[in-house]
């Protein structure tokens, strides 16, 4: 295999892995992903910059073949997605140094037991010469692990954003078209639902310090974004506009309503509250929590301004998939400002109490909650009604919708 050149001296060696479907035991993966690894060369000296997935160390070093020297190989993040090779191609080229972090040097000393003498540490603005290339390194923690930093290539103004900007896609293009679309002639944009999906599910819980990484990357004159995953951004504005409105603080008139029902007591409920929402001018995005796909879920919760959490009593508490989507949205960190729980009960419970309890992380006030017992009488359906009035003017108060 031959790398797909970029620009003269940019090259991506990366690999697509089509038919992965799950990540980290833990994400879905509905389109695939790839694994970007990018080679620059200089008048004087080559760095390779990340690896790919350990799955296919074969497939870089092919890609490596026809390159006679790397002398440094940049780790712009420690996990295995982007160093799981690195020991093969430092056996590959055993005078080669690892360029990282000092907390990614001792995350990749514990994971790949690499030698201590194998790296060579930047610190946040450090610059290293490759002769007439010169690479500079940002230090952007927590995006999404302690250790991350980006590479920047100043000659040519391109962006190796690692995680950053990323989107799991798999795709057989290098680059992401003016519209976020890719092969998508419907022009939804499959590229911004990929990039979404994945802030939403991997950068969301960082968001106050993404906002701080964007401020510093304004103040760098970036000509192409090359991220670790998915296509490359030769229009980068697309995706920094796109970061901007997902980690603002401020969210948009929508209500994310998860649920799940047993017997069609909370199915009900939700319906009737939807209706209300509707009629009140509140958009929703609804979701069956016995088949819904979670990355749809985290992706709502980017925008919703409220959730409320429909489900019924099982053992006095919630049911185990409604608290799985409490802790989901507790661990996300969104910018939700208000929530409640509606649901049914047999003989009681404190489902209210420990849904509240799953979302401190959450700086939202909690409406009152409707739960009722057995199936929803007339006087529940006004309940659900008051709750909708109360979430309309909730977000009016907020700006967020007209009126």
């Amino acid at each position: 295999m031959n790398p797909r050149a970029i620009t003269e001296r940019v090259a991506w060696v990366g690999v697509v892995d089509w038919d992965r479907r799950l990540f980290d035991s833990l994400i879905p993966l509905p389109d695939g992903t790839s694994y970007n690894a990018y080679l620059v060369r200089g008048s004087e000296k080559v760095a390779l910059i990340d690896t790919v997935d350990p799955s296919f160390a074969p497939t870089l070093l092919d890609f490596l073949g026809r390159v006679p020297r790397v002398d440094y190989v940049v780790a712009n993040h420690a996990e295995q997605d982007h160093a799981g090779s690195l020991g093969f191609v430092l056996e590959r080229y055993p005078a080669a140094k690892v360029v990282c972090t000092p907390k990614c040097k001792a995350l990749l000393i514990d994971e790949l037991h690499i030698p201590e003498d194998r790296f060579l540490t930047v610190e946040n603005g450090a610059t290293l010469s490759l002769g007439d290339r010169t690479l500079e390194f940002l230090h952007l923690p927590w995006v999404h692990w302690p250790e991350t930093m980006v590479t920047y290539l100043r000659e040519e103004n391109l962006l190796f954003s690692c995680d950053l900007f990323g989107s799991h896609l798999a795709a057989n293009a290098l680059y992401v078209n003016d519209e976020g679309t890719l092969f998508d002639p419907t022009g939804r944009g499959r590229v911004y639902e990929a990039a979404k999906r994945y802030y939403a599910e991997i950068m969301m819980p960082f968001r106050g310090l993404i906002q701080k990484h964007l401020a510093t990357l304004g103040r760098y004159d970036i000509r192409m974004v090359l991220p670790s995953h998915g296509p490359i951004h030769r229009k980068p504005e697309f995706i920094v506009d796109a970061y901007r409105d997902w980690a603002s603080d401020t969210p948009k008139n929508v209500a994310v309503v998860p649920y799940i029902s047993m017997h069609g007591s909370t199915r009900q409920m939700v319906e009737r509250f939807i209706d209300a929402l509707t009629e009140r001018g509140v958009k929703v995005e609804r979701f069956d929590l016995a088949a819904t796909d979670l990355g749809k879920l985290a992706m709502a919760l980017v925008d919703g301004a409220t959730v409320v959490i429909g489900t019924p009593t099982v053992l006095a508490g919630p049911h185990p998939a409604a608290a799985y989507a409490a802790y989901l949205a507790n661990a996300l960190r969104p910018k939700t400002r208000f929530a409640s729980v509606i649901g049914s009960y047999g003989w009681g419970g404190r489902t209210v109490d420990t849904l509240a309890g799953m979302l401190t992380n959450l700086k939202v006030e909690m409406l009152p909650p409707v739960l009722i017992k057995g199936a929803p009488r007339m006087e529940d359906l006004r309940a659900l009604d008051a709750l909708a009035d109360a979430v309309a003017a909730k977000h009016r108060a907020a700006g967020l919708m007209a009126g």
